[in-house]
């Protein structure tokens, strides 16, 4: 069974001054106030789980560590998990199931080198698409664009969509 594992970000407000945890919502990638959700997804890009809900400047790797995706490899051997860069910590530790982005090469490297690897490259990422499309699908609500509430609300609407998302993709 192949899994496709990513991340999404999805934009809050600042914390008022002088409250404590301030810049831990500070995305290092969109630098901007972010609240991160993982996302699972299957061959079709139907949304399977999504969860891990933590603030915008965590790595996605100690995510999925925390949210216990380390744990569930271990425990299903038998599934392989495509992922983007982002999680190259967890392709080390399971190697041959998380399956990582071949590394950039380095300035100088060889034409057939290059080739090769922009050939592994293209073919990893046209793999990873559909997790791309159940991203992509949260993110056609409004509310998962920019969320203007109350953070602390926000984990339950990211629920209610993906639960309406994969409910949708589900043929009787």
């Amino acid at each position: 069974m192949t899994l496709w594992l990513d991340a999404t970000e999805i934009r809050v407000r600042r914390p008022r001054v002088g409250r404590p945890g301030r810049k831990a919502f500070v995305s290092g990638k969109v630098k901007q106030n972010t609240i991160k959700a993982t996302v699972v997804a299957d061959d079709y890009g139907a949304t399977l789980w999504c969860g891990g809900h933590r603030p915008g400047r965590m790595h996605d790797t100690t995510a999925a560590r925390v949210e216990g995706v380390d744990a569930l490899l271990d425990a299903y051997p038998q599934v392989t998990v495509l992922v983007d860069a982002g999680y190259r910590g967890l392709a080390k530790t399971h190697p041959g199931q998380v399956v990582a982005p071949p590394l950039k090469l380095r300035p100088g490297a060889p034409p057939a080198r290059q080739r090769a690897w922009e050939a592994e490259r293209k073919q990893q990422s046209s793999q990873r698409i559909s997790v791309e499309h159940a991203i992509a699908e949260l993110k056609w609500w409004r509310q998962l664009q920019r969320f203007t509430g109350r953070r602390e609300l926000l984990p339950e609407n990211i629920d209610a969509v993906a639960g309406l998302v994969s409910d949708r993709l589900i043929t009787w």
